[in-house]
Protein backbone atom coordinates (compact mmCIF):
# COMPACT_ATOMS: atom_id res chain seq x y z
CA UNK A 1 0.00 0.00 0.00
CA UNK A 2 2.62 2.63 0.88
CA UNK A 3 4.65 1.86 -2.33
CA UNK A 4 1.75 1.90 -4.87
CA UNK A 5 0.50 4.77 -3.28
CA UNK A 6 3.63 6.79 -4.52
CA UNK A 7 3.65 9.42 -2.21
CA UNK A 8 0.18 10.67 -3.55
CA UNK A 9 -1.60 10.65 -0.09
CA UNK A 10 1.54 12.77 1.77
CA UNK A 11 0.97 15.05 -1.30
CA UNK A 12 -3.17 15.70 -1.22
CA UNK A 13 -2.60 16.87 2.68
CA UNK A 14 -0.28 19.39 1.82
CA UNK A 15 -2.66 20.49 -1.19
CA UNK A 16 -5.95 20.42 0.81
CA UNK A 17 -3.78 22.22 3.72
CA UNK A 18 -3.03 24.84 1.22
CA UNK A 19 -6.17 25.62 -0.33
CA UNK A 20 -7.69 26.33 3.33
CA UNK A 21 -5.51 29.80 3.23
CA UNK A 22 -7.38 30.29 -0.98
CA UNK A 23 -10.25 32.44 -1.98
CA UNK A 24 -12.11 29.55 -2.56
CA UNK A 25 -11.03 26.53 -0.60
CA UNK A 26 -13.87 24.37 -1.01
CA UNK A 27 -13.74 25.03 -4.63
CA UNK A 28 -10.73 24.21 -5.12
CA UNK A 29 -10.59 20.99 -2.86
CA UNK A 30 -13.42 20.02 -5.05
CA UNK A 31 -11.52 20.02 -8.31
CA UNK A 32 -8.77 18.54 -7.05
CA UNK A 33 -10.28 16.21 -5.35
CA UNK A 34 -12.01 14.99 -8.51
CA UNK A 35 -8.85 14.73 -10.70
CA UNK A 36 -6.74 13.20 -7.60
CA UNK A 37 -9.78 10.16 -7.63
CA UNK A 38 -9.22 9.97 -11.26
CA UNK A 39 -5.51 9.16 -10.96
CA UNK A 40 -5.79 7.00 -7.95
CA UNK A 41 -8.54 5.26 -9.91
CA UNK A 42 -5.68 4.49 -13.10
CA UNK A 43 -3.53 3.73 -10.35
CA UNK A 44 -5.37 0.78 -8.74
CA UNK A 45 -6.52 -0.60 -12.02
CA UNK A 46 -3.06 -0.42 -14.01
CA UNK A 47 -1.14 -1.82 -11.09
CA UNK A 48 -3.75 -4.78 -10.49
CA UNK A 49 -3.55 -5.82 -14.35
CA UNK A 50 -0.19 -5.90 -13.84
CA UNK A 51 -0.03 -8.26 -11.11
CA UNK A 52 -2.68 -10.31 -13.09
CA UNK A 53 -0.72 -10.44 -15.95
CA UNK A 54 2.81 -11.48 -13.56
CA UNK A 55 0.50 -14.27 -11.79
CA UNK A 56 0.11 -15.96 -15.13
CA UNK A 57 3.72 -15.84 -16.29
CA UNK A 58 4.79 -16.40 -12.61
CA UNK A 59 2.78 -18.01 -10.09
CA UNK A 60 3.36 -16.44 -6.85
CA UNK A 61 3.50 -20.45 -5.16
CA UNK A 62 6.28 -21.48 -7.99
CA UNK A 63 8.33 -18.63 -7.26
CA UNK A 64 8.18 -18.67 -3.41
CA UNK A 65 8.15 -21.96 -3.01
CA UNK A 66 4.70 -22.98 -1.97
CA UNK A 67 3.63 -25.32 -4.42
CA UNK A 68 2.00 -27.47 -1.42
CA UNK A 69 -0.30 -25.07 0.01
CA UNK A 70 -3.78 -25.16 -2.00
CA UNK A 71 -4.67 -22.02 -3.36
CA UNK A 72 -2.01 -19.98 -2.58
CA UNK A 73 -2.21 -18.34 -5.61
CA UNK A 74 -5.57 -16.94 -5.87
CA UNK A 75 -5.47 -15.88 -1.82
CA UNK A 76 -2.16 -14.17 -2.49
CA UNK A 77 -3.93 -12.96 -5.48
CA UNK A 78 -7.10 -11.86 -3.74
CA UNK A 79 -5.14 -10.23 -0.94
CA UNK A 80 -2.86 -7.97 -3.25
CA UNK A 81 -5.92 -6.69 -6.02
CA UNK A 82 -7.92 -6.08 -2.35
CA UNK A 83 -5.23 -4.08 -1.52
CA UNK A 84 -5.14 -2.21 -4.49
CA UNK A 85 -8.70 -1.71 -4.18
CA UNK A 86 -8.74 0.08 -1.32
CA UNK A 87 -5.85 2.48 -2.63
CA UNK A 88 -8.45 5.47 -3.70
CA UNK A 89 -9.13 5.79 0.32
CA UNK A 90 -5.99 6.87 0.97
CA UNK A 91 -7.24 10.29 -0.49
CA UNK A 92 -10.32 10.47 1.13
CA UNK A 93 -8.04 9.83 4.53
CA UNK A 94 -6.23 12.65 3.19
CA UNK A 95 -9.56 14.81 3.18
CA UNK A 96 -10.41 13.99 6.41
CA UNK A 97 -6.58 14.51 8.28
CA UNK A 98 -6.50 18.02 6.28
CA UNK A 99 -10.53 19.18 7.65
CA UNK A 100 -9.97 18.21 11.15
CA UNK A 101 -11.80 14.72 10.40
CA UNK A 102 -8.38 12.48 11.60
CA UNK A 103 -10.27 10.98 13.65
CA UNK A 104 -13.21 9.68 11.84
CA UNK A 105 -11.21 8.14 9.45
CA UNK A 106 -9.09 6.22 12.08
CA UNK A 107 -12.23 4.83 13.91
CA UNK A 108 -13.94 3.66 10.48
CA UNK A 109 -10.83 2.08 8.98
CA UNK A 110 -9.72 0.49 12.09
CA UNK A 111 -13.23 -0.65 12.97
CA UNK A 112 -13.55 -2.25 9.54
CA UNK A 113 -10.06 -3.88 10.02
CA UNK A 114 -11.70 -4.96 13.89
CA UNK A 115 -14.45 -6.48 11.85
CA UNK A 116 -12.16 -8.02 9.32
CA UNK A 117 -10.13 -10.15 11.67
CA UNK A 118 -13.11 -11.47 13.21
CA UNK A 119 -14.34 -12.75 10.07
CA UNK A 120 -11.02 -14.42 9.32
CA UNK A 121 -11.89 -16.69 12.41
CA UNK A 122 -15.40 -17.46 11.19
CA UNK A 123 -13.50 -18.23 7.89
CA UNK A 124 -11.11 -20.86 9.43
CA UNK A 125 -13.73 -22.70 11.47
CA UNK A 126 -16.23 -22.52 9.08
CA UNK A 127 -14.03 -23.46 5.84
CA UNK A 128 -10.81 -23.68 6.82
CA UNK A 129 -9.02 -22.72 3.59
CA UNK A 130 -6.65 -19.53 2.78
CA UNK A 131 -9.13 -18.36 0.09
CA UNK A 132 -11.40 -17.53 2.27
CA UNK A 133 -9.74 -16.46 4.69
CA UNK A 134 -8.15 -13.84 2.03
CA UNK A 135 -11.51 -12.96 1.12
CA UNK A 136 -13.07 -12.47 4.60
CA UNK A 137 -10.04 -10.31 5.49
CA UNK A 138 -10.39 -7.79 2.37
CA UNK A 139 -14.22 -7.93 1.76
CA UNK A 140 -14.73 -5.89 4.79
CA UNK A 141 -11.70 -3.49 4.47
CA UNK A 142 -13.33 -3.32 0.83
CA UNK A 143 -16.68 -2.20 1.41
CA UNK A 144 -15.44 0.05 3.99
CA UNK A 145 -13.07 1.75 1.32
CA UNK A 146 -16.71 1.92 -1.01
CA UNK A 147 -18.43 3.38 1.70
CA UNK A 148 -15.65 6.13 2.11
CA UNK A 149 -15.01 7.34 -1.47
CA UNK A 150 -18.80 6.96 -2.06
CA UNK A 151 -20.96 7.93 0.06
CA UNK A 152 -19.26 9.36 3.71
CA UNK A 153 -16.91 11.89 1.72
CA UNK A 154 -19.49 13.15 -0.37
CA UNK A 155 -22.12 13.31 2.67
CA UNK A 156 -19.84 15.05 5.01
CA UNK A 157 -18.48 17.16 2.19
CA UNK A 158 -20.95 18.30 -0.10
CA UNK A 159 -18.86 20.51 -2.03
CA UNK A 160 -17.38 17.18 -3.45
CA UNK A 161 -20.71 16.61 -5.66
CA UNK A 162 -20.26 19.88 -7.30
CA UNK A 163 -19.88 19.30 -11.39
CA UNK A 164 -16.46 19.69 -12.45
CA UNK A 165 -15.25 21.67 -15.65
CA UNK A 166 -14.46 19.03 -18.19
CA UNK A 167 -10.71 18.77 -19.02
CA UNK A 168 -8.88 17.66 -22.18
CA UNK A 169 -7.05 14.43 -21.70
CA UNK A 170 -3.50 15.75 -22.85
CA UNK A 171 -4.00 18.22 -20.17
CA UNK A 172 -5.27 15.96 -17.61
CA UNK A 173 -2.21 13.47 -18.26
CA UNK A 174 0.32 16.65 -18.48
CA UNK A 175 -1.44 17.19 -15.37
CA UNK A 176 -1.41 13.72 -13.48
CA UNK A 177 2.67 13.86 -14.38
CA UNK A 178 2.97 16.56 -12.41
CA UNK A 179 1.04 15.36 -9.60
CA UNK A 180 3.36 11.71 -9.73
CA UNK A 181 6.62 14.77 -9.73
CA UNK A 182 5.55 16.42 -6.97
CA UNK A 183 4.53 13.48 -5.02
CA UNK A 184 7.73 11.64 -5.80
CA UNK A 185 9.93 12.86 -2.62
CA UNK A 186 7.11 11.83 -0.21
CA UNK A 187 7.62 8.50 -1.75
CA UNK A 188 11.28 8.51 -1.55
CA UNK A 189 10.89 9.62 2.11
CA UNK A 190 8.67 6.73 2.99
CA UNK A 191 10.73 4.46 1.23
CA UNK A 192 13.85 5.60 2.83
CA UNK A 193 11.63 4.66 5.98
CA UNK A 194 10.48 1.33 5.47
CA UNK A 195 14.27 0.14 4.67
CA UNK A 196 15.56 1.39 7.73
CA UNK A 197 12.88 -0.56 9.26
CA UNK A 198 13.49 -3.63 7.83
CA UNK A 199 17.01 -3.40 6.53
CA UNK A 200 18.23 -3.92 10.71
CA UNK A 201 17.00 -7.86 10.55
CA UNK A 202 18.66 -8.32 7.17
CA UNK A 203 22.12 -6.75 8.32
CA UNK A 204 21.91 -8.60 11.61
CA UNK A 205 20.62 -11.99 9.66
CA UNK A 206 23.87 -11.24 6.95
CA UNK A 207 26.87 -10.36 9.71
CA UNK A 208 26.04 -12.88 12.32
CA UNK A 209 26.18 -16.54 12.69
CA UNK A 210 24.90 -16.61 16.46
CA UNK A 211 21.05 -17.81 15.84
CA UNK A 212 20.88 -17.11 19.56
CA UNK A 213 21.74 -13.71 18.90
CA UNK A 214 19.90 -13.02 15.77
CA UNK A 215 16.65 -14.32 17.64
CA UNK A 216 17.82 -11.80 20.55
CA UNK A 217 17.39 -9.09 17.86
CA UNK A 218 14.67 -9.92 16.61
CA UNK A 219 12.25 -10.07 19.53
CA UNK A 220 13.63 -7.16 21.44
CA UNK A 221 13.39 -4.97 17.83
CA UNK A 222 9.25 -6.08 18.46
CA UNK A 223 8.79 -4.36 21.32
CA UNK A 224 11.11 -1.01 20.57
CA UNK A 225 9.02 -1.17 16.67
CA UNK A 226 5.47 -0.82 18.84
CA UNK A 227 6.76 1.58 21.01
CA UNK A 228 7.69 3.64 18.05
CA UNK A 229 4.71 2.83 15.69
CA UNK A 230 2.62 3.97 18.92
CA UNK A 231 4.58 7.40 19.39
CA UNK A 232 4.41 7.83 15.42
CA UNK A 233 -0.23 7.36 15.76
CA UNK A 234 0.16 10.07 18.80
CA UNK A 235 2.07 12.51 16.45
CA UNK A 236 -0.18 12.12 13.39
CA UNK A 237 -3.24 13.96 14.39
CA UNK A 238 -0.56 16.14 16.32
CA UNK A 239 1.05 17.02 12.74
CA UNK A 240 -2.39 17.44 10.96
CA UNK A 241 -3.41 20.66 13.80
CA UNK A 242 0.56 21.30 12.38
CA UNK A 243 0.01 21.36 9.12
CA UNK A 244 -3.39 23.43 9.53
CA UNK A 245 -1.58 26.19 11.30
CA UNK A 246 1.31 26.25 8.94
CA UNK A 247 -0.76 26.40 6.20
CA UNK A 248 -2.93 29.38 7.76
CA UNK A 249 0.17 31.27 8.95
CA UNK A 250 -0.82 31.30 12.31
CA UNK A 251 2.77 31.75 13.95
CA UNK A 252 1.32 31.39 17.62
CA UNK A 253 -0.60 28.43 17.56
CA UNK A 254 1.72 26.68 15.68
CA UNK A 255 4.42 27.32 18.08
CA UNK A 256 2.76 26.56 21.37
CA UNK A 257 1.20 23.34 19.75
CA UNK A 258 4.39 21.93 18.07
CA UNK A 259 6.18 22.54 21.86
CA UNK A 260 3.28 20.65 23.82
CA UNK A 261 2.84 18.01 21.09
CA UNK A 262 6.76 17.32 21.40
CA UNK A 263 6.84 17.13 24.66
CA UNK A 264 3.66 15.02 24.95
CA UNK A 265 5.29 12.07 22.78
CA UNK A 266 8.20 12.71 24.76
CA UNK A 267 6.27 12.02 27.82
CA UNK A 268 4.54 8.85 26.69
CA UNK A 269 7.96 7.36 25.31
CA UNK A 270 9.48 8.18 28.74
CA UNK A 271 6.22 6.88 30.62
CA UNK A 272 6.28 3.25 28.71
CA UNK A 273 9.86 2.55 28.76
CA UNK A 274 9.95 3.36 32.45
CA UNK A 275 7.75 0.88 32.67
CA UNK A 276 9.42 -1.64 30.13
CA UNK A 277 13.14 -1.46 31.79
CA UNK A 278 12.52 -3.08 35.04
CA UNK A 279 9.28 -5.78 34.23
CA UNK A 280 10.80 -6.46 30.44
CA UNK A 281 13.56 -9.50 31.30
CA UNK A 282 10.67 -11.27 33.35
CA UNK A 283 8.40 -11.31 30.17
CA UNK A 284 11.20 -11.69 27.81
CA UNK A 285 11.79 -15.13 30.33
CA UNK A 286 8.23 -16.10 29.61
CA UNK A 287 7.93 -15.06 25.70
CA UNK A 288 10.85 -17.24 25.04
CA UNK A 289 10.44 -19.88 27.92
CA UNK A 290 13.80 -19.47 29.03
CA UNK A 291 15.18 -20.38 25.55
CA UNK A 292 16.64 -17.39 25.04
CA UNK A 293 18.69 -14.86 27.02
CA UNK A 294 17.96 -11.47 28.25
CA UNK A 295 20.07 -9.07 27.04
CA UNK A 296 19.99 -6.46 28.99
CA UNK A 297 22.65 -3.75 27.36
CA UNK A 298 20.87 -4.74 24.04
CA UNK A 299 17.66 -3.93 25.61
CA UNK A 300 18.80 -0.52 27.30
CA UNK A 301 19.93 1.10 24.38
CA UNK A 302 17.22 0.93 21.64
CA UNK A 303 14.44 2.02 24.63
CA UNK A 304 16.62 4.71 26.28
CA UNK A 305 17.36 5.80 21.90
CA UNK A 306 13.95 5.63 21.31
CA UNK A 307 13.23 8.08 24.48
CA UNK A 308 16.24 10.33 23.17
CA UNK A 309 14.90 10.56 19.58
CA UNK A 310 11.29 10.61 20.59
CA UNK A 311 10.89 14.52 19.86
CA UNK A 312 11.92 13.58 16.15
CA UNK A 313 9.24 11.97 15.81
CA UNK A 314 6.57 14.70 15.64
CA UNK A 315 9.15 16.71 13.63
CA UNK A 316 9.13 14.27 10.99
CA UNK A 317 5.22 13.79 11.02
CA UNK A 318 5.17 17.53 10.63
CA UNK A 319 7.67 17.97 7.90
CA UNK A 320 5.26 15.47 6.14
CA UNK A 321 2.40 17.93 6.45
CA UNK A 322 4.08 21.00 5.80
CA UNK A 323 5.32 20.37 2.59
CA UNK A 324 9.20 20.11 3.12
CA UNK A 325 9.87 17.50 0.54
CA UNK A 326 13.57 18.38 -0.26
CA UNK A 327 13.98 18.38 3.66
CA UNK A 328 12.74 15.01 3.98
CA UNK A 329 14.44 13.17 1.11
CA UNK A 330 17.90 14.85 2.23
CA UNK A 331 17.70 14.55 5.36
CA UNK A 332 16.02 10.74 5.15
CA UNK A 333 18.36 9.82 2.33
CA UNK A 334 21.74 11.07 4.82
CA UNK A 335 19.88 9.09 7.32
CA UNK A 336 19.90 5.71 5.69
CA UNK A 337 23.53 5.93 4.33
CA UNK A 338 24.60 7.10 7.79
CA UNK A 339 22.84 3.87 9.54
CA UNK A 340 24.95 1.44 6.57
CA UNK A 341 28.00 2.67 7.06
CA UNK A 342 27.62 2.13 11.32
CA UNK A 343 25.96 -1.49 10.67
CA UNK A 344 28.89 -1.99 8.68
CA UNK A 345 31.71 -0.93 11.10
CA UNK A 346 29.81 -1.69 14.09
CA UNK A 347 27.90 -5.19 14.05
CA UNK A 348 30.97 -7.34 12.92
CA UNK A 349 32.51 -5.97 15.90
CA UNK A 350 29.53 -5.70 18.63
CA UNK A 351 27.28 -7.77 17.58
CA UNK A 352 23.46 -7.45 17.90
CA UNK A 353 24.91 -4.57 20.18
CA UNK A 354 26.21 -2.89 17.06
CA UNK A 355 23.29 -2.39 15.23
CA UNK A 356 21.01 -1.34 18.13
CA UNK A 357 24.10 1.83 18.17
CA UNK A 358 23.95 2.36 14.49
CA UNK A 359 20.45 2.97 14.81
CA UNK A 360 20.20 4.80 17.61
CA UNK A 361 22.74 7.34 16.68
CA UNK A 362 21.42 7.09 13.12
CA UNK A 363 18.26 8.89 14.74
CA UNK A 364 20.34 11.08 16.77
CA UNK A 365 22.39 12.46 14.27
CA UNK A 366 20.23 12.75 11.34
CA UNK A 367 16.71 12.63 12.18
CA UNK A 368 17.12 14.57 15.42
CA UNK A 369 20.33 16.44 14.65
CA UNK A 370 19.28 17.91 11.00
CA UNK A 371 15.45 17.19 10.61
CA UNK A 372 14.69 17.75 14.27
CA UNK A 373 16.77 20.60 14.66
CA UNK A 374 15.80 22.85 11.61
CA UNK A 375 11.97 22.23 12.50
CA UNK A 376 12.60 22.98 15.94
CA UNK A 377 14.75 26.44 14.99
CA UNK A 378 12.50 27.43 12.39
CA UNK A 379 8.95 26.85 14.36
CA UNK A 380 10.30 27.46 18.66
CA UNK A 381 11.59 30.66 19.92
CA UNK A 382 14.38 28.94 21.51
CA UNK A 383 14.52 25.21 20.48
CA UNK A 384 17.63 24.54 22.90
CA UNK A 385 15.56 25.38 25.84
CA UNK A 386 13.13 23.13 24.78
CA UNK A 387 15.06 20.20 23.88
CA UNK A 388 16.59 20.73 27.48
CA UNK A 389 13.37 20.53 29.51
CA UNK A 390 12.07 17.97 27.52
CA UNK A 391 15.15 15.89 28.12
CA UNK A 392 15.05 16.88 32.06
CA UNK A 393 11.41 15.71 32.02
CA UNK A 394 12.00 12.30 30.30
CA UNK A 395 15.07 11.69 32.68
CA UNK A 396 12.81 12.62 35.30
CA UNK A 397 10.22 10.07 34.31
CA UNK A 398 12.29 6.94 33.88
CA UNK A 399 14.27 7.43 37.51
CA UNK A 400 10.64 7.69 38.98
CA UNK A 401 8.84 4.96 36.71
CA UNK A 402 12.01 2.46 36.83
CA UNK A 403 12.72 3.20 40.73
CA UNK A 404 9.17 1.99 41.19
CA UNK A 405 9.58 -1.03 39.40
CA UNK A 406 12.66 -2.05 40.76
CA UNK A 407 10.78 -2.06 44.35
CA UNK A 408 7.67 -3.46 43.20
CA UNK A 409 10.11 -6.12 41.34
CA UNK A 410 11.79 -6.90 44.63
CA UNK A 411 9.70 -6.99 47.24
CA UNK A 412 6.85 -9.39 45.18
CA UNK A 413 7.07 -12.70 46.48
CA UNK A 414 5.50 -14.57 43.12
CA UNK A 415 6.90 -16.16 40.10
CA UNK A 416 5.63 -17.12 36.47
CA UNK A 417 2.83 -15.29 34.91
CA UNK A 418 0.92 -14.05 38.29
CA UNK A 419 4.27 -12.13 38.94
CA UNK A 420 4.36 -10.47 36.12
CA UNK A 421 1.16 -9.37 36.12
CA UNK A 422 1.19 -8.70 39.97
CA UNK A 423 3.89 -6.45 38.85
CA UNK A 424 2.38 -4.83 35.89
CA UNK A 425 -0.98 -3.71 38.13
CA UNK A 426 0.90 -2.53 41.03
CA UNK A 427 2.92 -0.32 38.71
CA UNK A 428 0.03 1.06 37.01
CA UNK A 429 -2.28 1.62 40.06
CA UNK A 430 0.70 3.35 41.28
CA UNK A 431 1.20 5.79 37.86
CA UNK A 432 -2.20 5.69 37.47
CA UNK A 433 -2.73 7.70 41.11
CA UNK A 434 0.05 10.11 40.36
CA UNK A 435 -0.77 10.91 36.98
CA UNK A 436 -4.49 12.24 38.95
CA UNK A 437 -2.68 14.07 40.67
CA UNK A 438 -0.56 15.79 38.00
CA UNK A 439 -4.17 16.20 36.16
CA UNK A 440 -5.61 18.75 38.44
CA UNK A 441 -6.60 21.89 36.72
CA UNK A 442 -4.50 23.94 38.62
CA UNK A 443 -0.79 21.57 38.37
CA UNK A 444 -1.97 20.83 34.62
CA UNK A 445 -2.34 24.40 34.13
CA UNK A 446 0.75 25.28 35.69
CA UNK A 447 2.83 22.56 33.85
CA UNK A 448 1.10 23.63 30.03
CA UNK A 449 2.07 27.00 30.64
CA UNK A 450 5.69 26.24 31.50
CA UNK A 451 6.48 24.25 28.34
CA UNK A 452 9.42 26.59 26.68
CA UNK A 453 8.28 27.43 23.29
Amino acid sequence: MLIADAGLQLHAINRFLTFKSSVDPDGRTASFYARMRLIYFAVAGALSVVVLALTQFAPPAAVLGFQGVAGFDTALLVMTIGVLVILPSNLVSALYRARGEYGRAVWLQNGAILVAQLAQLVAILMLGTLVAVAVAFLSTQVAMAFFLVAIDAPHLFPFLRRKQAPVFRRQFWRWSVGQFRLAFPFAVANVTELALLNAPVLLVSAFLVDRIAVAQWGLTRVVVGLLRGLCVQVSLPLAAELGHDYAIGDRDRLRQLFARGSLLVTILSSLIVSGLLPFWPDFFALWTHGSVPYDAALTATLLLGSVATAPSLLALSFANYSNRRDLLVRTKGLQLVAFLVLSITLIPVLGVLGAAIAIVLSDLLIQMGVLGSILMRQTLQNAFRHLLFSGIVATVIIVLGYGLGAVIRSSLPLAGFPRLVGESVLWLVAVCLVAGVVWTRRIRATLMASVPD
